[in-house]
């Protein structure tokens, strides 16, 4: 007597190899014949030769478990929900569906959903409100210095920045496709807010850095008149330049890079004097 073999644990038996039992038993083998054939138990060829008697077919029933509540079509309602609301968060959106349709739906399912439909929350991208004639302006510059070649390593781009005591790590989130990063509905606009902090001056060029300078009581060095006085006596030619355009000048990433070392920087900052000392050591620190 042939020993009956065992499958591993937890083997589903597949489609084409249950039409072969069913095909071998119309063949007048027997049980264990098919199953020594197929190495299969033979509780197994009973079972889907069972089925195919009583039911005519010899697919895998659907697993057990919790049904989804949604269907297709709520969950298409909920990716409307979320793309008509932007930030909604996964617990306003639950409150959203329960007043719409009565029906309880926890935040961990609205999250789940969603992301099967490739709606995942992320970092919003933020910018400042630009009006159309500042667009229209910022083309014209683009188109006026567009042929600039080495000039632009004679160029020496200087601005301040804030840097604030206590950082935020942008709890707000979009929900987008990974292609919508760029689209208005995605994108928050954002002003600059007095809250603690310290206010720098630095220069960066092709070839180089200037020494940081800290800014004492709100100051504007760019723009006062004597400094403006200054750069005229030395003969310093000034880059006209766009309102409402940090993003186009090369020392914002320089901003962006002492910002992301500034948190990196697990260590509690309790005053603006310390605060200042890291954003030295960090410019001092550049390439």
């Amino acid at each position: 007597m042939p020993r009956r073999r065992k499958g591993a644990k937890f083997e589903q038996t597949l489609e084409f190899k249950r039409g072969r039992i069913v095909g071998l038993r119309e063949a007048g083998l027997s049980y264990r014949a098919v199953a020594a054939r197929v190495q299969r138990n033979s509780s197994t060829i009973m079972r889907v030769s069972k089925q195919w008697t009583d039911e005519g077919q010899t697919a895998r029933k659907s697993v057990s478990g919790p049904r989804n509540v949604t269907s297709a079509c709520d969950d298409r309602c909920l990716v409307r929900m979320a793309q008509t609301d932007r930030t909604a968060s996964s617990r306003q959106l639950a409150a959203q569906w329960s007043t719409a349709t009565g029906v309880s739906l926890c935040a961990s399912s609205i999250q789940s959903r969603l992301l099967q439909r490739g709606l995942r929350a992320r970092i919003p991208l933020y910018r400042i409100p630009l009006t159309q004639n500042h667009h229209r302006l910022r083309l014209q510059w683009a188109n006026v210095h567009r042929s600039w070649r080495a000039d632009w390593q004679q160029v020496v781009y200087s601005d301040e920045s804030r840097f604030n005591l206590w950082h935020h790590d942008g709890q707000i989130r979009v929900r987008r496709y990974a292609a919508e990063r760029h689209i208005p509905e995605c994108i928050i606009e954002r002003h600059s807010g007095r809250t603690s902090g310290v206010m720098v001056w630095g220069a960066v060029a092709y070839h180089g850095r200037s020494q940081l300078i800290r800014i004492q009581d709100n100051a504007r060095p760019h723009v006062d008149k004597t400094v403006k006085s200054y750069l005229d006596s030395q003969q310093v030619q000034l880059l006209p330049w766009l309102a409402y355009s940090p993003d186009m000048s090369p020392i914002k990433h320089v901003w962006n890079i002492v910002g992301r070392r500034l948190v990196r920087d697990l260590r509690p900052v309790v005053s603006t004097d310390e605060l200042w000392l890291r954003i030295q050591t960090i410019w001092n620190t550049l390439p």
